[in-house]
């Protein structure tokens, strides 16, 4: 399916070679509303070809931080900057490079799907009625259907086509999985977010959703309360956390300690604990404190985040 989709039109990789700035560039992002603080100096960035996972609880202020990015929100503090540019102060500048999917799928119920593609190509000269027609198959929406006919799932593919069919630079996804069944998800959004970035363009999604985030993601950030985290390459994360368990001959007073420990848990003469920092230093620290290791399978995204953030993981499960 991915091979299918890999259709970009030149003007793409041209104004990718005209404009070298890099299509996201947030810091020092504070957001109130009223007395609640939905984002806290926040520092972000998103580079071409890469692709950008932000993963988060329902609340924690991802789509707070994407309506940055297309203008939506002005910055009450700090700055963003959209391939060097203000979305706020430059709209047309910027919308016209990004295709945005939003979380609440607002497209016009009364018009029919055809209607609803020849509305939006209006707006943009770089429309690809070959590409918009490969994901109209692909997506299997009806011409004739009218949007407030469809399926939750259905309109979360019309929005994403009217988002790629003008082969955007940048994708702004909001929880672009939402309302879709695992089958879809796996098969289409996760082959548009690949195909997108190995393009050469840049994507930024948000998800609850962390096994997809793990499969399609170059560099993740973590969001928890309004604040990252944690943010780096995902390659990078996987490297610097470790999954260990602990046996002792005799139960320790109190719970082990190892250097970097996020998550400790067992009782006792076995226990269990996820690690960030260098594998090196925990072999000695066990056999300090009288324990064998052993080297686990490494933790999962998920298992990551729930540890650093102290999230409840039923909690990233809600759609």
């Amino acid at each position: 399916m991915v091979e299918n989709l890999k259709r970009r039109g030149s003007n793409m990789t041209d104004n990718n070679l005209r404009q070298p700035e890099q299509p996201i560039v947030v810091r020092g992002l504070t957001r109130t509303f009223g007395k609640k603080t939905a984002l806290r100096n926040v520092d972000l960035s998103v580079s071409h070809g890469r692709v950008l996972g932000l993963v988060g609880e329902n609340g924690a202020g991802k789509t707070t931080l994407i309506k940055h990015l297309v203008g939506s929100l002005k910055a009450q503090q700090g700055s963003v900057r959209v391939f060097g540019l203000d979305p706020v102060k430059a709209p047309k500048e910027v919308l016209g490079r990004i295709g945005y999917l939003s979380e609440d799928r607002d497209l016009p119920h009364w018009m029919r799907i055809d209607e609803l593609i020849l509305y939006t190509k209006a707006f943009y000269p770089d429309w690809d009625d070959t590409y918009a027609e490969k994901l109209r198959e692909m997506f299997r929406l009806d011409l004739s259907a009218k949007v407030k006919q469809l399926s939750q799932g259905q309109r979360a593919k019309a929005a994403l086509l009217t988002a790629l069919a003008y082969h955007p630079q940048l994708l702004l996804l909001d929880e672009p999985s939402s309302g879709l069944d695992p089958v879809v998800r796996h098969d289409i959004v996760e082959a548009v977010i690949r195909t997108a970035a190995d393009d050469g363009g840049a994507v930024l999604f948000s998800s609850h959703f962390i096994d997809e985030v793990e499969r399609v993601a170059d560099d993740v950030a973590m969001i928890h309360g309004g604040k990252i985290v944690m943010s780096a390459p995902i390659e990078a994360i996987r490297a610097r956390h470790h999954n260990v368990s602990l046996h002792f001959s005799q139960a320790p007073p109190s719970p082990p300690e190892l250097p970097g420990a996020l998550l400790t848990e067992g009782k006792d003469c076995k226990w269990t604990v996820l690690c960030e920092g260098e594998w090196d230093k925990l072999p000695p620290a066990a056999k300090a404190i009288g324990s064998k290791i052993t080297r686990e399978p490494p933790p999962k995204l998920e298992d990551i985040f729930v540890a650093r953030a102290g999230v409840d993981r039923a909690a990233l499960r809600e759609d």
